[in-house]
């Protein structure tokens, strides 16, 4: 529904959210999208950003947007190539309630507490599973270094 995007657009302009840098759509196609999501503070994603593409459907807000990283980021329950997105508010625990800023922001504090039983990125699963925390952090911060902007 374009109204509701419109409006959700004005609520981010009116009161930004400290998790996002950028949450606009494209000229072109109000269902297209694209944020800059900041790295939570006091993890080893503090100081990075990220680019996400959000997919709108025109069903939206009874079925959810689906969210792809485009920078590439080191986490268990994001896809490192193709930066697919597992989080339960995007698929089973949507409700039209959702925003796509609040669901930024669901993203934004998975970073902080990665569920390494459903993981997508394999080898940070295992860092963190097998309580290799110092390992995972370095290679977080390592991919924040090569693929972000300061």
């Amino acid at each position: 529904m374009a109204k509701r995007l419109l409006r959700e657009h004005q609520a981010i302009i009116a009161s930004p959210s400290p998790a996002l840098e950028l949450l606009e759509p494209s000229e072109s196609d109000i269902y297209d999208w694209s944020a800059i999501l900041l790295g939570p503070e006091n993890t080893p994603y503090e100081g990075g950003k990220w680019r996400v593409r959000i997919k709108v459907p025109t069903s939206y807000p009874i079925d959810p947007p689906t969210m792809q990283f485009e920078t590439r980021i080191c986490h268990p329950n994001i896809h490192f190539e193709t930066g697919e997105v597992c989080i339960d508010v995007l698929k089973t625990q949507w409700t039209p309630a959702w925003t796509l800023a609040s669901a930024l922001l669901a993203i934004q504090a998975m970073l902080s507490d990665p569920e390494p039983d459903s993981p997508l990125n394999i080898d940070a699963a295992n860092l963190v599973r097998s309580g290799e925390i110092t390992g995972y952090e370095q290679l977080v911060n390592y991919y924040k270094k090569v693929y972000t902007q300061p």
